[in-house]
């Protein structure tokens, strides 16, 4: 395996089981039978996996699920297409890895996600949204405002654990996630417009159960690169497809190209960071 596959691999053999539903035992004993999963070795020996790994065991779990021999299906999540990003956070850190990484508190990532909900109202003409809200239940908080965004959209898609896909009336597409899936454990929001370009995404770190809400931590990055906010969307809407290819019309080859242009990234990174220091200021 290249090493430029493992750049973000961090996960040890713990967390991929935790994600996967696949023991860690199992793991193992396909690594020694099959030589799959291949993650990186640390000088300690420790395992490390990225997110190619576990979109592959879980290619694997659901050939197997679905009646394919554990070498068939083996066979099959090695070929499993690279390029395919598993979540939005993962692929723009792979996509762009000069991107600064923040540990950011419950508080801080509602304020970038409030300030980039704000300017998209304020400045947005025609928008394509995107936002992933892990739980169904975080989403209800906002869905009178996501309703809001909604109205003057392009198109709009929110992802989290929901019951079932279903696309309500002047609304976002609400997309269900499996239990596998790596985009459940990330906070997202995508505004794809040319005066309010920016995205937020960030992972979720494992946490003890007793910990409050508020103690929550996230590995986050966010931007106002038209780059950058471009792939996220593409990704994005490529998840929707994948998730729910029924219900979900607007795809990556729809998208219209946002403009590199360094003064208006100035432009929103100041209103935007304006914007998170009224909040984080509670005003």
């Amino acid at each position: 395996m290249s090493r430029s596959r493992n750049e973000d691999a961090r996960l040890t053999i713990g967390d991929v089981a935790e994600r996967t539903g696949v023991s860690v035992a199992t793991l193992r004993a396909w690594e020694a039978r099959h030589g799959f999963p291949d993650p990186r070795r640390l000088a300690s020996g420790h395992r490390r996996y990225g997110p190619v790994e576990v979109a592959q065991i879980e290619q694997l779990v659901r050939d197997r699920d679905a009646g394919l021999s554990l070498d068939a299906a083996i066979e099959r999540a090695r070929h499993l297409d690279a390029r395919r990003e598993p979540s939005i956070f993962a692929g723009l850190r792979r996509r762009h890895p000069e991107l600064g990484i923040h540990i950011l508190t419950t508080r801080a990532m509602m304020a970038v996600t409030r300030a980039i909900e704000d300017e998209c109202c304020a400045t947005a003409e025609r928008p394509v949204l995107a936002a992933g809200f892990q739980r169904d239940a975080f989403y209800r908080r906002s869905e009178r405002r996501w309703g809001e965004l909604a109205r003057t959209a392009s198109f709009s898609v929110v992802f989290a654990d929901f019951p079932v896909n279903r696309a309500p009336p002047c609304s976002p597409v609400e997309v269900s996630l499996p239990r596998e899936a790596p985009l459940r454990r990330e906070w997202t929001i995508v505004c794809h417009a040319v005066g309010a370009a920016a995205v937020l995404a960030g992972w979720e770190r494992p946490s003890r159960d007793d910990v409050a809400d508020g103690a929550r931590r996230f590995e986050a990055l966010w931007t106002t690169h038209a780059e950058v906010v471009g792939d996220a969307m593409a990704i994005a809407l490529e998840l929707a497809g994948q998730h729910a290819p029924e219900l979900v019309t607007m795809t990556a080859a729809g998208l219209s190209p946002l403009p590199a242009d360094p003064v208006l990234d100035l432009q929103r990174t100041t209103a935007l960071t304006n914007r998170v220091v009224a909040y984080l200021d509670g005003r």
